[in-house]
């Protein structure tokens, strides 16, 4: 699936169990991530609203996909889960090629 603008559609989830609550996710894509009142990260969806059940994912903006990458590279808990809304194919993140 390819946006208009002829980039890639990507979604985006958090594993909960594995985030540290280290909140690089929230400086670099503050429209994405959230924190919740347990100190874990969270997405949200393209309304703001946080999206707590296990696995949620999430549209990635695509004037956001850099910053969401860049969390996923950069988490220290690897709990940052980027892939292709067309085939599921992990981009970024723990289980990324």
């Amino acid at each position: 699936m390819t946006t208009q603008t002829g980039i890639e559609a990507l979604q985006v989830w958090v594993d909960q169990d594995l985030c540290t609550g280290d909140g690089l996710c929230v400086q670099y894509a503050p429209e994405v991530f959230e924190f919740d009142i347990d100190g874990l990260a969270y997405v949200k969806d393209q309304a703001g609203e946080l999206l707590q059940s296990p696995g949620a994912r999430t549209s990635v903006p695509a004037h956001l996909m850099l910053e969401v990458i860049d969390s996923a590279k950069e988490c220290p808990g690897d709990c940052i889960h980027v892939v292709r809304s067309a085939d599921d194919v992990e981009v970024a993140g723990p289980d990324a090629d």
